[in-house]
């Protein structure tokens, strides 16, 4: 008997033609770039950070070291600072007593303050971008000095937020935190252009969402995350009209969670009890829900529209066409996302 044709990996094409093998590449590292480890130093007498030097002195600081970073070779100082001659800049996210009360306590427990915060001179002392509770627990332990990172320029102070990624913030304390930042900004650089500090700020809806919170604390800005990340977008105008813009965008989103709550109040007295009431009213008005996305491709439609065409759906939303079903549905997708 003739022997049975089989099919082999290598005849996976049409016509026994070998299938092709998909290949991915691989990302290697970068090339070397940055100084090597004895071209660091800096003589604290060098032009690139002479002068820094002597605002630390004046502060009644001791610099301890001048070193070029290992990445762009930027001039940093390491300091000693007196307390007092340092504070948190205002855009920080808001101090958490119970934050700094652990944080000092973990510090009188191993007894060493090891971690440095960022300092940049300012007019009147330096201020630290990114260590207000570190502030705050070496106050309440009563040191008097604070170990800091100088950096020269003052733009450092407004790109610290994108580095926070170990432990990110939650959606409140980042979005406050880039709004103030962005109303900082716009009193010291009134006439620079909202897409000019989209490193700083890092994304777009944290400004739209900032307007919100400032106005109210406990607003539910994660449920519109999902449609505002489709369609906000960088400003191309100054920070000062850009802010107008956006504060005007916070009071419609304001405007649409009030018609949301209410929405959901009417189906807790039908009976529904579940976390995601609010997360079934605000995905059924979402207009961008069923647009395909694609990556690299601009938003689907302006902000503007986006918001117009979801305060009109909340306004005709009917909350007898709410199911057991839909409410099952959003736990199930949420749970997948956390």
């Amino acid at each position: 008997m003739p022997a049975k044709k089989t099919a082999t990996a290598s005849q996976g094409g049409r016509g026994g033609a070998p299938a092709k093998k998909k290949t991915t590449r691989k990302r290697g590292p970068a090339a070397p770039r940055g100084p090597e480890p004895l071209e660091s130093a800096i003589d604290l007498a060098d032009d690139s950070v002479a002068e820094l030097a002597k605002r630390v002195t004046e502060a009644g600081g001791a610099t301890l070291a001048a070193f070029k970073d290992p990445y762009g070779g930027l001039p940093l100082l390491f300091v000693s600072l007196p307390l007092r001659s340092i504070e948190a800049t205002e855009f920080q996210r808001d101090l958490s007593k119970v934050h700094a009360d652990r944080l000092s306590d973990a510090i009188g427990a191993v007894g060493v303050f090891l971690d440095p915060v960022i300092a940049v001179a300012g007019k009147n002392g330096f201020t630290s971008p990114n260590g207000r509770h570190r502030l705050a627990a070496a106050k309440k332990l009563g040191q008097r000095t604070v170990t800091a990172l100088v950096v020269a320029d003052p733009r450092i102070a407004y790109r610290i937020l994108p580095l926070n990624t170990e432990k990110a913030h939650n959606l409140r304390d980042r979005s406050m935190e880039v709004i103030r930042m962005a109303r900082s900004l716009a009193k010291e650089q009134p006439k620079s252009k909202e897409k000019d500090h989209a490193v700083s700020f890092e994304a777009a809806y944290f400004l739209t969402l900032g307007t919100a919170y400032e106005e109210r604390g406990r607003f539910a800005g994660s449920s519109y995350q999902s449609m505002l990340r489709r369609v906000d977008v960088f400003l191309d105008g100054t920070l000062p009209a850009a802010l107008r813009q956006r504060d005007q965008w916070g009071r419609r989103l304001l405007d649409i969670d009030d018609r949301v709550a209410a929405h959901v109040k009417t189906l807790q007295e039908m009976g529904f009890k579940s976390p995601y009431l609010r997360a079934v009213v605000v995905a059924r008005c979402n207009p961008v829900r069923w647009i395909p996305q694609k990556r690299g491709a601009p938003p689907p439609m302006s902000m503007t529209e986006a918001l117009g065409k979801m305060a009109a759906s909340v306004r005709k939303f009917d909350p007898k066409s709410v199911r057991a079903g839909d409410l099952a549905l959003v736990a199930a997708v949420s749970s997948d996302e956390g």
